[in-house]
């Protein structure tokens, strides 16, 4: 039996069944649903919505604002098993690797309830004689968030708790894939008391999209998928008045270095590159060996583990890795393993060819590793998204580093060594937002922000944390003046301090 999923408007179900798409269940390649894709009039009365919905709650306080917010997490929590399956279902990945994606969100959504404090503003007294000047922050108006199909709760949880406590209305367009998961948070935030309107859900694809970055009443974006949509996104956006923040594509490298702990690097790359399927912005997908025998024992130690993952539906216990999201992408990603032997690189391991045994017809593929991979091949400088793993020798720190500065993407990176020169080094010198020191995927806990450099991120504001708060509100300073007598005079100069 198949089923619907439609939008979430005002507070309840909204059927737009002019378009709707199919949703397949990765790990067996069947139809399991169809979603609805919006047309203009539904996004139109979905903004009509969170702009009807933003003066009352704009003007609630922030303290019971957080408080909707932390009954929405208490609930969240409650339901971890049953949005981590609908995730499984839809997507592929893991339950296990669901479940910690949503514990991820679930970490955003905390930080989030000390909003009070963080948007208090400051206070100056006495700046000038009988002048005192303050700032204070407040919403933007109507806010959309853009979520891809390899997070369909941790980015959207890194999104709209933010914009909402903040004090602003949302709209969430998940991706058209994986839609289900959506629907569930927002019935939940419902169930935690968040008054209709304030939060809704519009599925769709370009056309919806389209209609959001044009739209008078949408102030800002935020979006986190491919880079040359992610640039779409960024330049149409802008272009039309809007706050826009677009995260990109990434080609995440992790340097071993000769005095690493080969045994611990080997095992964080078969988590880092395979985990999710390379599914990921932050999967590691470049392998920087210094040095020949470094690469040597290196493929010697992964080749194994690669052609030994166990690979299945993520509704099973044992599975390390399951199917790829859809028929289209998995041919994708074959497409640049083909590739890569045509452009010389030594295949390792080839995983085109896996068949699971019990889902013969879900989009899986197996693991791939080359080896011998040089910076002018495809295969190294495009974002593959998928479990292939490439590997690049280098002789010496310097020239791993040039290699990852040289790179268009600079997501996030990782280098394992035990020499603190090195890792500090690295820290200082490599042109990537995000950095891992014996850490495989160096995602920033909750305090803390996420965000790329170069080409992985559109826009000079990163996601959550302060910068979440910073992106969802407007800064307004204030200066006053209250004498006990009130000049009557005309002052024709500039105002100074006197």
């Amino acid at each position: 039996m198949t089923y619907q999923i439609n939008h979430f408007i005002n507070g309840q179900s909204y059927s737009d069944l002019n378009r709707t798409q199919n949703i397949y269940n990765p790990a067996t390649g069947k139809i399991i649903g169809t979603v609805a894709m919006a047309e203009e009039q539904t996004v139109n009365k979905a903004v009509t919505s969170a702009k009807n919905a933003f003066p009352k709650w704009s003007a609630m306080p922030s303290t019971r604002r957080v408080r909707i917010l932390f009954e929405l997490r208490s609930l969240i929590e409650k339901n971890m098993n049953e949005l981590a399956s609908l995730i499984s279902q839809e997507h592929g990945k893991t339950i296990n690797d669901a479940l910690g994606s949503i514990q991820r969100g679930i970490d955003a959504l905390e930080f989030v309830c000390g909003i009070p404090f963080l948007v208090k503003g400051s206070y100056a007294e006495n700046v000038a004689t009988d002048v005192d000047s303050y700032t204070i922050r407040q919403p933007l108006g109507v806010c959309v968030g853009i979520t891809p199909f390899n997070f369909p709760a941790m980015i959207p949880l890194w999104m709209f708790p933010m914009a909402l406590a903040c004090g602003n209305t949302f709209i969430l367009k998940p991706s058209e894939k994986d839609p289900s998961c959506s629907i569930r948070l927002v019935e939940l935030a419902k169930e935690a008391g968040l008054p209709d309107g304030v939060l809704n859900v519009i599925q769709g694809d370009k056309e919806a999209v389209d209609v959001l970055l044009r739209h008078p009443d949408v102030k800002a974006i935020s979006f986190v998928g491919s880079t040359p949509i992610a640039e779409y996104i960024y330049q149409t956006g802008v272009s039309h008045g809007k706050r826009v923040q677009a995260f990109g594509g990434a080609k995440n490298h992790c340097i071993i270095m000769p005095d690493a702990d080969l045994d611990q690097a080997v095992d964080a790359l078969i988590g880092a590159a395979y985990g999710s399927a390379g599914e990921r912005c932050m999967a590691i997908s470049v392998a920087v060996a210094v040095g020949d025998d470094v690469a040597d024992a290196l493929i010697k130690k992964l080749k194994p583990k690669v052609e030994n993952l166990k690979i299945g539906s993520g509704t099973l216990p044992e599975t390390e890795m399951g199917p790829l999201i859809t028929q289209q992408h998995l041919e994708r990603v074959k497409s640049y393993v083909d590739l890569g032997i045509k452009e010389g690189a030594e295949l390792i391991v080839d995983g085109r060819h896996f068949k699971c045994s019990e889902n013969k017809e879900g989009f899986y593929l197996g693991g791939c590793l080359f080896d011998k991979v040089t910076s002018d091949m495809k295969i190294y400088q495009d974002e593959i998204f998928g479990p292939v793993l490439v590997m690049v020798r280098v002789p010496n720190f310097e020239a791993a580093l040039a290699l990852i500065n040289e790179h268009e993407y600079g997501n996030g990176t990782s280098i394992f060594t035990h020499d603190g020169y090195t890792a500090r080094t690295f820290a200082s010198k490599v042109q990537v937002g995000m950095i891992g020191i014996n850490v495989p995927i160096p995602v920033p806990v909750a305090y803390q922000t996420f965000g790329g450099w170069k080409r992985s991120l559109f826009g000079d504001i990163h996601m959550h944390s302060t910068d979440g708060m910073q992106f969802f509100t407007r800064i307004k300073t204030i200066t006053q003046r209250w004498p006990k007598y009130m000049k009557t005079e005309a002052e024709f100069e500039i105002p100074t301090i006197k």
